[in-house]
């Protein structure tokens, strides 16, 4: 059974080439990476875009989550992944869905489903 990041990862790689952002952990890479001239924003987690597209980016990346999990509950059924985070997060070994509750919260599954 394929996850989300099975469903959104080439989608979001596209949209970082468009926007011509990069991941960059060091300034090293940074400087690497970094074009002349261009003004640059980090947007958390090393993810580096030039200041002009950084907002349609993110809007782009939300969209493609949104597509992804609709994909995903299209093709495996919201019960077949509520069973694949549970195990994932290993919810059976430590009793608590807690983990699980809140990695499931975008899909619109509520802890009572789960």
């Amino acid at each position: 059974m394929k996850y989300l990041s099975h469903y959104i990862q080439n989608k979001q790689t596209q949209a970082f080439d468009e926007a011509g952002a990069f991941f960059a952990f060091s300034n090293q890479q940074l400087d690497e990476s970094k074009k002349e001239g261009v003004k640059y924003a980090s947007l958390g987690m090393g993810l580096i875009c030039p200041v002009d597209n950084a907002k349609q980016l993110m809007t782009r990346l939300d969209s493609i989550v949104q597509e992804g999990i609709a994909e995903d509950i299209k093709e495996n059924g919201k019960k077949a992944i509520i069973r694949r985070e549970l195990f994932n997060h290993e919810c059976f070994y430590t009793n608590d869905i807690c983990d699980c509750v809140e990695k499931l919260e975008g899909y619109g599954i509520s802890y009572d489903e789960i």
